[in-house]
């Protein structure tokens, strides 16, 4: 079972974050190397700038390692009526890259926010404090107009539900597809912030099993995340707290997920990632990611 899957990884499990910080400051290069180590064959672009954005540069550094390019993250305000414009632009100034590289996704997300963050992992989900039916219809049309331009570029447009967003719960996400039904957009579920959210993984899989594209892998400490809601922890206090842990030591039922996944017949790529503060891990990430990927290998195996 295990030769219909891919595994890669992600710049996410060293600590580098969406804007330039410290963690932007290590080496790639040593990341990419560990990323190999740890038996990977992909990775993620991770935020514009931190590898490098020459395509000719960045094809030799991943050719030496045989590694496979295949996303960008692009996050925005998917509510707001300025992100039609910005959605085009940022895809503009990735897209080229990936398309040079032959990577296959582009990852849309709706954009972490201040009042989404303060309740990440704990909103309500009667819709109270979610987006209202005209910031849905906004929300479709800059859908409808990222989906155009990941077109040009001849890449396959896949949406991240995602927590500290507005499009982080079963029922968000369920309006987000609902919302977007005039386009071809597919969805990229992450187990992690899918359990993060309160919802099952495996559940989520079945449900849009025609819309399913693309998988990002991580776990949840369900100790931890009892805490985070306990204590009213932020999205950013919970990753420093390690919500999210090596694959196979938390709560998410991956048996139960890689069941769904033979019923779907999926095959393709999954991203393996452990959201981490970076400089305050317990464990290195080459061991952590190296770890997951055993476990997951083992899953896989015995289906």
């Amino acid at each position: 079972m295990s030769s219909r899957f891919h595994f890669a990884s992600a710049p996410d499990s060293w600590g580098v974050l969406d804007y330039p910080s410290p963690s932007w400051e290590q080496s790639y290069q040593k990341m990419l190397d560990e990323m190999v180590f740890a038996g990977y064959t992909g990775t993620e672009l991770g935020p514009y700038g931190f590898l490098p954005t020459d395509a000719k540069v960045l094809q030799g550094e991943l050719s030496q390692r045989k590694l496979k390019l295949l996303a960008s993250f692009v996050p925005v305000v998917l509510s707001d009526p300025a992100s039609t414009k910005i959605v085009v632009e940022q895809i503009r100034t990735v897209g080229g890259l990936l398309a040079a590289l032959g990577a296959p996704f582009l990852v849309l997300a709706d954009a972490q926010s201040e009042a989404r963050d303060r309740i990440a992992g704990r909103v309500p989900r009667d819709g109270s404090k979610g987006l209202k039916p005209e910031q849905w219809k906004q929300v479709a049309r800059v859908v409808q107009q990222a989906a155009q331009v990941a077109e040009e570029f001849g890449l396959d447009l896949v949406f991240h539900p995602h927590a500290a967003t507005y499009v982080e719960t079963p029922e968000e996400t369920e309006q987000f597809f609902d919302a977007t039904s005039a386009s071809n957009i597919g969805l990229c579920l992450d187990t992690g912030h899918c359990a993060y959210a309160g919802g099952d993984p495996a559940m989520e899989a079945r449900k849009f099993r025609e819309k399913l594209r693309f998988i990002h892998i991580k776990d949840v400490d369900a100790k931890v995340l009892a805490e985070v809601r306990r204590t009213e922890m932020n999205f950013e206090q919970a990753i420093a707290a390690n919500v999210f842990t090596i694959v196979g030591q938390g709560s998410v039922d991956f048996p139960a997920f890689f069941a769904v996944l033979d019923n779907n017949s999926y095959s393709g790529w999954m991203v393996v990632e452990q959201d981490v503060t970076y400089g305050a891990t317990i464990v290195p990430s080459v061991e952590s990611v190296a770890a997951s990927l055993k476990y997951l290998l083992q899953v896989a195996m015995t289906r």
